[in-house]
């Protein structure tokens, strides 16, 4: 089915395909580079597919004791098959190895699915983050997941 993988700057233009898609504001292929290859506080995690297609990717910055997940996303071939759970549990699971006191991150008050996705896994929402995207001044719910 999926294998999750750390991700390599050999998929650097399938990641570049899905920030453009699924993000109003995505991150240029510069940015994701320096991202995967530059940061040392990023991890980033690879679906892939069977075929060896990239399904999906996430990743975080470790910062101290914490993680701030940076993004989420799925190539709309393959959403609603799992892929973005599978993702969530292996940064999960990497905050954990990590000894982490929990995960944060930001999503559009009006991405329900989203939120949604992010309850299914403890995360709650724990403030706002006022007009905080940049293409439509939209505020941010700031969600938490304690480990």
């Amino acid at each position: 089915m999926f294998q999750i993988t750390d991700l390599t700057l050999d998929c650097l233009d399938a990641v570049y395909e899905i920030e453009s898609k699924s993000f109003a504001i995505p991150w240029s292929k510069n940015e994701m580079r320096k991202e995967i290859s530059e940061n040392k506080h990023a991890v980033y995690k690879a679906a892939i597919s069977a075929s060896g297609k990239l399904a999906g990717y996430a990743g975080l910055w470790h910062i101290v004791n914490e993680g701030h997940i940076t993004n989420i996303a799925v190539d709309n071939a393959f959403r609603r098959m799992g892929v973005g759970s599978m993702l969530i549990d292996s940064l999960i699971e990497l905050a954990r190895e990590r000894e982490m006191m929990g995960l944060t991150l930001e999503v559009r008050v009006s991405n329900a699915a989203a939120q949604g996705l992010y309850k299914k896994y403890g995360f709650k929402p724990e403030g706002i983050r006022k007009r905080y995207y940049a293409d439509t001044g939209e505020d941010a719910v700031i969600m938490w997941k304690y480990l």
